[in-house]
């Protein structure tokens, strides 16, 4: 009985139930959009570092970020080897390159090199070409989303890499970076060979480690072992790479910055909105208390009003945002709408239109029902 006179009082307005509707639909749109490019930025920051299924990362002492790690002897690789439970442990490269067009232009790129012939730090999500084809001596592998950036088209373009001849041997999908140098794949020696490093110089060792191994007295004894190092775990490598971007850089703090304003105009948009809607009814809820209705009764109704707002708005709502999602796929810098935050933006938006449906309360309980009759 609550709930149908609940909705025959939002549905006696149209025009006002629609005015109430909008303002959640836009709240959760904003709070939606806002959250999932922060979220996608994050996602990007830690790409590498997520998909190159390692247990544990050994890295340059000081090394915050994945993109921004200092040159290793590769002999340190063999000193990880070394330590009981270690089952795998291969070289990996991350390094700033010039990329020449084939047009002439120039552009940033970071080049990704890794031992051929391991599951560990490869390129992932192929589209065409096979890691197989970086046995070239030439060979790379770039991402479809920013080839237009750098000039290539198909498989087979020729560029040059810091003045070195280089062929595009295969294209990735949806590998995405947050510096604008777009990731370029290719084998560890041909790496070595565009930036001009010796033959024993790496930027991370990759450490997968034997089943049942304990990954933190293996961290610890590594650290111990092998000076000038630092051992991660990889959901700690990629924490701390993700932090590095959000905290210590303007754009991370930026985005940060957006999400919250997002999130604090959801809130004041639906407040005001469910809160003025509430107000507009004082004369059907003073005719409830007039006819003898209970206080509780009427706080049911107000609370009931707000849910059914809130459900159809929030549908409306993420309908739009999973629509804009899917538009901006192929965007560089695209949002990202996990299950998770999909559910928590449901919540929110439940909480905060029953929340101010419980502040215009105060002013209902306040009505004198004679009024209605003079």
């Amino acid at each position: 009985m609550t709930t149908k006179l609940a909705w025959r009082n939002l549905a006696h307005d149209r025009v006002r139930l629609v005015v109430t509707l909008v303002g959640i639909v836009f709240s959760v749109v904003l709070m939606g959009m806002q959250s999932g490019l922060l979220v996608g930025f994050t996602r990007t920051t830690t790409g590498l570092v997520d998909n190159a299924r390692a247990d544990l990362w050994m890295v340059p002492k000081g090394t915050l970020d994945v993109d921004l790690g200092g040159p290793l002897d590769e002999r340190r690789r063999y000193q990880a080897l070394a330590v009981s439970g270690v089952a795998k442990a291969e070289p990996y490269l991350v390094n700033f390159a010039r990329w020449k067009k084939p047009d002439g232009g120039t552009e940033s790129i970071q080049l990704v090199g890794h031992q051929l012939g391991d599951v560990l730090g490869g390129p992932w999500s192929l589209e065409t070409g096979s890691v197989d084809d970086l046995r070239r001596p030439d060979g790379v592998i770039v991402d479809r989303l920013y080839a237009a950036k750098l000039g290539v088209s198909a498989v087979g373009d020729t560029v040059e890499i810091n003045g070195r001849r280089a062929r595009v041997v295969g294209f990735t999908r949806g590998i995405r970076t947050f510096t604008q140098s777009p990731y370029v794949f290719t084998s560890l020696p041909n790496a070595r060979e565009f930036v001009g490093l010796p033959s024993t110089t790496v930027g991370y060792v990759l450490l997968a480690l034997a089943p049942g191994a304990d990954a933190a007295a293996i961290e610890a004894e590594i650290e111990a072992r092998i000076p000038e190092v630092e051992v991660y775990q990889s959901a700690a490598f990629a924490e701390s790479s993700s932090s590095y971007w959000l905290f210590t850089t303007g754009a991370g703090f930026s985005l940060i910055i957006s999400a919250l304003l997002g999130l604090v105009v959801g809130i004041v948009i639906v407040a005001q909105t469910l809160y003025a809607s509430t107000i507009d009814r004082l004369p059907e809820y003073a005719t409830l208390k007039a006819m003898g209705a209970p206080n509780s009764y009427l706080y049911r109704i107000i609370v009931t009003q707000a849910g059914i707002g809130a459900v159809i708005g929030y549908a409306a709502g993420i309908v739009i945002v999973i629509g804009l999602v899917f538009a901006s796929r192929e965007a560089s810098a695209a949002p990202v709408l996990p299950v998770s935050l999909a559910l928590g933006l449901g919540a929110l938006t439940l909480v905060m239109c029953i929340g101010a449906a419980v502040l215009s309360i105060r002013k209902v309980m306040a009505i004198d029902p004679v009024g209605v009759f003079r």
